[in-house]
């Protein structure tokens, strides 16, 4: 696997972090509007209408999808079913500074999936990577306030982080593992679609789950729309095609530390939102994440 770095493929993979970024805000916007399972079951399902003009033939019985449907299948539940769906739950039960610090962990989790499931050595780099990273991420969450870290209290909530976390690192390792039809491999919204297909299974039935346990509804409005074509276009089509893309080029170690951006990302997307100016310590997270990209990646 080529685990070199270069500037096409960290521009890859900055531009799903920032649309992420944008996806907790726009999540945590339109909390009241809609419930969270359902809001990622519309999103997958709106993503797929716009897939079809261009990987439609996914669908046909030759296409190879249906032979390959264990993985399809698998791919669908960790990257389309539950990641954003216990995302947007956690955003309703507990905190921003909880969830973000929680998903902080991501470089963690892939090397120790990497390590234990698909036979990747880890090297003292990617340790000492990971260590940076997570020291700027703990920087945002601070403010430049250690005493705020002090502050956090875990709760059930969390879980649904963690849960989420663990599947995506789970996920990004099986995008680089061999044995999809080649003609849907070739095709990047082909492959898209095909764990959409199953995605949409998922979601579905976990939103059947949230409407039949939870007094669940919808209120449809202009703003709920512009959500919705967001969230599908950017954090789900663009996001997942440059994530992907990204993950064959340097591998799943190196590209678990672009996920970091995310919480600085969103912390300026907050601030511009509030109109309060970016401080000193966005600036010293900055270099700390950007740091342990760097260690993480040099031979």
């Amino acid at each position: 696997m080529n685990q070199r770095l270069t500037p096409s493929t960290a521009l890859l993979l900055t531009i799903p972090a920032l649309l992420w970024a944008g996806n907790a805000v726009v999540g945590r916007l339109v909390a009241p509007l809609v419930p969270p399972i359902t809001l990622n079951f519309l999103r997958w399902a709106l993503a797929f209408l716009l897939l079809l003009p261009l990987a439609g033939w996914v669908l046909r019985p030759s296409s190879g999808m249906w032979s390959h449907w264990r993985r399809f299948l698998l791919l669908g539940l960790l990257g389309v079913g539950c990641y954003n769906a216990l995302q947007y739950l956690a955003l309703t039960t507990s905190t921003a500074l909880n969830v973000t610090l929680v998903a902080s962990s991501t470089p963690v989790w892939m090397l120790l999936i990497g390590a234990l499931g698909f036979g990747q050595r880890v090297t003292p780099r990617q340790v000492a990577g990971a260590v940076l990273s997570i020291a700027g991420v703990l920087v945002v969450l601070a403010r430049g306030d250690w005493a705020e870290l002090l502050e956090v209290r875990l709760v059930p909530g969390d879980l649904y982080v963690l849960l989420a976390t663990l599947g995506w690192a789970g996920y990004s390792w099986l995008l680089v593992r061999p044995g999809d039809p080649p003609a849907i491999r070739a095709d990047w919204a082909a492959f898209l679609m095909a764990q959409v297909v199953f995605g949409l299974g998922w979601s579905g039935l976990f939103a059947a789950g949230e409407w039949a346990l939870t007094d669940a509804r919808i209120e449809w409005g202009w703003q709920l729309a512009a959500a919705l074509l967001f969230v599908a276009v950017g954090p789900a089509i663009i996001a997942y095609r440059c994530w992907g893309l990204g993950i064959q080029r340097a591998g799943p170690n190196v590209a678990g530390f672009f996920g970091n951006l995310t919480p600085l990302f969103a912390a300026l997307l907050s601030a511009a939102f509030l109109r309060e100016l970016p401080h000193l310590y966005h600036a010293v997270a900055f270099i700390l994440i950007v740091g342990g990209i760097v260690v993480s990646s040099r031979k």
